[in-house]
């Protein structure tokens, strides 16, 4: 099959498009809160096939349309003939410039995409995985007032779990509110907003009596030491999010955690992402996988490592006023699979081209 693809005269080719994520609701952690995501869509175009991929970009990570418009501009796919070299495209592409994750992973992600439609077969086939027919996401209630707290926990009933965002003062406030309506299993994600072990190892106890299934980011990345003795003590799972960003991460990810969310703006995109996950069963630790505000793109991507999730969280399509395409999709709490060439995007050429002109940037 790739020796099909490896005449001279063929060339990969880059196109992107900045896009304003408008959320139907403010997003709200511990450390901020916004009412929209920049992000930046691509596609990669080989001997008239394309594939699309997509770096979201929230504040908080320092990326932005216009550091992934620089980084993306020194980026020529044309010095490559074949899109199957997979492996020497994403190296290439990672040593431009250290940082830029979410701009490196929406190369990652449309090349998968390209080569599944090349091949005829979904994603999760070329990465030699395992397809699922379904599986159930949580729906993150984000930190609001109790009242608002309530309404989105009573709209997401049919969701599985619920990932509640705490690191406030309001904590227990919080879990007594949906406690009050719900009595759905929860993940929850301080988002490093606990800074003392002790709090946070009663905070903790308490959450586990509460049918919490586990903690997410408990303590800021710098507290090392205290994240290790917290994780001894502790009777619920802490899993590693703003710790764990890439392969490095995870080598000693188990002195800290019992397990990791890779989400693949952090990981630079499904190829090394696999890795994170591969990597953490061989430690016997716990897989997440999990998202920022996404479209369908980076959701239905995401998808196509379920067979090695844990758990997910893959929600960040569901609270977007303008997503601009259709992949997998979710009924029931259930994200279900496609089996569509790639990562499972319907129709994306239609979608890319009711982009505004006005934002394309081309290379």
């Amino acid at each position: 099959m790739q020796g099909n693809f490896q005449r001279s005269i063929l060339m990969l080719t880059l196109e992107y498009k900045a896009y304003n994520l408008l959320l139907e609701h403010e997003f709200r952690i511990s450390r901020g809160v916004r009412s929209s995501t920049p992000i930046m869509l691509i596609s990669i175009e080989f001997e008239g096939v394309k594939g699309f991929g997509e770096a979201s970009m929230p504040p908080l990570y320092g990326e932005s349309w216009e550091t992934a418009g620089r980084f993306l501009s020194q980026v020529n796919l044309a010095r490559f003939k074949d899109p199957f070299d997979i492996e020497a495209i994403i190296q290439y592409v990672d040593a431009i410039a250290p940082g830029n994750t979410a701009s490196k992973a929406s190369i990652d992600v449309a090349l998968h995409d390209l080569i599944g439609k090349l091949t005829g077969s979904p994603t999760y086939r070329f990465l030699n995985l395992p397809g699922v027919e379904k599986i159930g996401t949580s729906k993150t209630i984000s930190i609001d007032s109790l009242e608002v707290t309530q309404k989105r926990v009573l709209e997401a009933k049919e969701f599985p779990f619920l990932k509640v965002k705490l690191g406030t003062e309001n904590d227990k406030a919080i879990i007594k509110a949906v406690r009050a309506v719900s009595d759905q299993p929860l993940f929850v994600d301080a988002n490093q907003g606990w800074k003392d072990k002790s709090v946070a190892l009663e905070n903790i106890h308490w959450l586990n009596e509460h049918g919490v299934v586990f903690i997410e980011q408990p303590m800021p990345v710098e507290m090392k030491r205290e994240i290790a003795w917290l994780k001894s003590e502790s009777p619920l799972p802490l899993i590693g999010d703003e710790s764990i960003q890439r392969l490095t991460d995870v080598v000693h990810a188990e002195d800290f955690y019992h397990g990791i969310n890779i989400k693949l703006v952090k990981s630079t995109g499904l190829y090394e992402g696999l890795k994170m996950a591969t990597l953490a069963k061989e430690k016997g630790m716990q897989v997440m996988l999990g998202c920022m505000s996404e479209t369908s793109c980076l959701i239905s991507a995401a998808f196509q490592l379920a067979s090695l999730a844990d758990w997910v969280d893959l929600d960040g399509n569901l609270n977007l006023k303008n997503n601009p395409y259709r992949g997998i999709e979710m009924h029931d709490g259930n994200l279900y699979n496609n089996d569509i060439p790639g990562i499972g995007l319907i129709n994306p050429e239609e979608a890319w081209e009711k982009i505004s002109e006005e934002e394309t940037i081309s290379r």
